[in-house]
């Protein structure tokens, strides 16, 4: 690497430029240049695809933060052969987000506790943020908690704004808000907001007849499934609770963990791997 100019002045243009991956790493990119005998323009795209890249990989970092997504919880690990009503394929497809998200289409898991729903909407947000898509993952209930407090603030208008940066929002386990008209009507606006604009995924245990159980107002409920519905894509996970598949996996198997469990093959397990719920 040529010493014909002051290193210490590059590294303080590249701070003032904000350009911090290409401040860390220049010097070994000049060295190697300056081996093997790189033009210029070259050393200069090296650089930037360098920041470019590193930039990617830091926005992915700040939305995965942001995503709140449950731990674990991929795709490679879900057991796509505990559910055959879900294909594979469809799910690969959704994933790429580009058709349904700039829409503002919905995707909704509906089937009873146990069969997955929560496991496949977290990893398929996780696959959305690692594509720069911005994702929310929140418990149904706690974001209602939330903007009913902004309602009482007289800020609920601009909670449900804030909530507009995300492209998708997955509110997990309908079923268990509250029947309460305060609630519930935080929720439907919520619904509203983001008609035909920004996308939800919702996961419900009870079958859209049912949901007169968390919607008081057989009017309001109505509404909240016509907009949910129009421009979405259901999944029914009808299957067998996979907590109580495994539950009776280990009694058969007698005390301790099931060896299938403990080493499966060609799968990816991250650390303190949780029940697929």
């Amino acid at each position: 690497m040529s010493n014909d100019f002051d290193a210490t002045r590059v590294s303080l243009l590249l701070s003032e430029l904000r350009l911090p991956a290409i401040k860390l790493m220049w010097p070994d990119f000049a060295e190697r240049s300056d081996k093997e005998g790189w033009p210029a323009a070259r050393l200069l795209m090296a650089l930037a695809e360098h920041e470019i890249a590193e930039r990617d990989r830091r926005r992915i970092e700040r939305h995965l933060a942001d995503a709140k997504l449950l731990p674990g919880k991929t795709l490679e690990n879900f057991d796509f052969d505990a559910v055959p009503m879900v294909s594979k394929a469809q799910v690969s497809a959704l994933c790429a987000g580009d058709g349904w998200l700039r829409g503002g289409a919905n995707l909704i898991l509906m089937g009873p506790p146990g069969g997955g729903k929560s496991h496949l909407s977290s990893a398929i947000g996780l696959s959305l943020v690692e594509k720069g898509w911005k994702v929310l993952f929140a418990r149904t209930s706690d974001l209602v908690q939330r903007l009913q407090v902004a309602r009482r603030e007289l800020a609920l208008e601009s909670a449900i704004n804030r909530l507009d940066r995300f492209d998708l929002l997955i509110l997990d386990d309908l079923a268990y808000v509250t029947k309460d008209q305060a609630e519930t009507s935080v929720l439907f606006e919520l619904i509203s907001a983001r008609y035909e604009r920004r996308s939800l995924l919702i996961t419900a245990n009870q079958p859209f007849g049912e949901w007169n159980k968390v919607f008081p107002d057989p009017a309001m409920t109505l509404a909240a499934v016509d907009r949910l519905v129009h421009h979405s894509t259901i999944f029914e996970l009808n299957v067998e609770s996979y907590r109580r598949r495994t539950a009776l996996q280990r009694k058969q198997q007698g005390p301790g963990r099931p060896a299938n469990f403990a080493t499966p093959n060609n799968v990816r397990v991250p650390p303190r791997q949780e029940d697929q719920s």
